[in-house]
């Protein structure tokens, strides 16, 4: 009976340990930090490919995939030890990706051949390669998997892309140098991160129509360096968050007005966004301060900052157990 309830306590601590982690690649130093997050510390610190950048896991939380960008290909590691499962070809510069609501297709961003390659992950073969704009790299897509959006960030475009036929449906004309582009929950719009046209588009998927651009204004801060990068929608329609680049700043939006509500100091040029399971954390990676800042969704409040590796830039966070 003892052994039985060691058993059981072993199992549940197991699981608790695994949950709450999150995952951030290290541009410069070729390594993934580990962050427990409740524990607010790195536990683990693993060297992978050359210039990691883009980070996903597996929808059941078994894999972390890893855009190493400077190898030309994508890793696939074992999320619990992140030991090396087995390499995925990509094009030139894999930069970012994203995986079907089945898992069995990789999307990914090339960035140095104007191509989204397409892999499938049962084969871990290229199925096809589909012609966007220059440099490619923001990639949504829908809940259903059936349109995907590539952002390039040369041709200021944000490409619409039938994943049954991978044929490009649209093609919309977004402000300079375009980075993320992220669906809100209920697919009814895709909002496009412009790093040096200092804006965020928002589009209706239906129409291909541009609805709103959202500006931004820091006092203290000039223009140039107010650069949106990554952007994160709550599920229940309330907030959205835009990370400000160099203006080391995280912009809090109302969803449903995209009206801006505040901003939130954080480290030095401010990149990628990751929420927990519950999203009542937000994680942001800063690039310039080497560090991670822990936000209180509900309280609007960062709580804290984590030193990681150099250029922290992908973060990706395990779901529930």
């Amino acid at each position: 009976m003892t052994r039985f309830i060691f058993c059981l306590f072993f199992i549940f601590v197991a699981k608790t340990s695994f949950a709450n982690l999150a995952y951030i690649t290290n541009e410069k130093d070729n390594t993934v930090s580990v962050i427990d997050i409740k524990k607010n510390k790195v536990i683990r610190t693993v060297e992978v490919g050359q210039r990691p950048r883009g980070i996903i896991m597996s929808k059941d939380g078994k894999l972390v995939l890893i855009c190493a960008s400077d190898d030309d290909r994508v890793e696939v590691r074992e999320a619990k030890t992140l030991k090396l499962k087995y390499y995925l070809p990509s094009g030139p510069d894999p930069e970012l990706f994203i995986l079907s609501p089945n898992d069995e297709t990789l999307y990914i961003a090339n960035e140095d051949d104007a191509m989204v390659t397409v892999v499938d992950m049962n084969d871990k073969m290229i199925i096809d390669d589909i012609p966007v704009g220059v440099e490619p790299e923001g990639m949504g897509l829908t809940n259903d998997g059936k349109v995907l959006v590539n952002t390039s960030e040369t041709t200021n475009m944000a490409h619409f892309i039938d994943t049954s036929t991978l044929d490009i449906l649209e093609n919309v004309l977004v402000d300079a140098r375009p980075r993320v582009a992220m669906f809100t929950p209920n697919d009814k719009e895709v909002w496009v991160s412009a790093e040096i046209g200092g804006t965020v588009k928002v589009i209706n998927p239906s129409t291909k129509e541009v609805t709103h651009t959202i500006g931004f204004e820091i006092p203290g801060v000039n223009e140039e360096s107010i650069q949106p990068v990554g952007v994160r929608h709550t599920n229940d329609g309330k907030y959205t968050f835009v990370a400000l680049g160099p203006a080391n700043r995280i912009a809090v939006i109302d969803q449903k007005t995209k009206e801006l509500i505040k901003y939130l100091l954080v480290g030095q040029r401010v990149w990628q966004l990751a929420f927990t399971p519950d999203q009542k954390t937000l994680l942001t990676t800063n690039g310039v301060s080497n560090d991670v800042s822990i936000i209180d969704v509900e309280k609007l409040k960062v709580k804290k900052s984590i030193k990681v590796g150099r250029f922290p830039w992908g973060v990706v966070i395990s779901p529930e157990s």
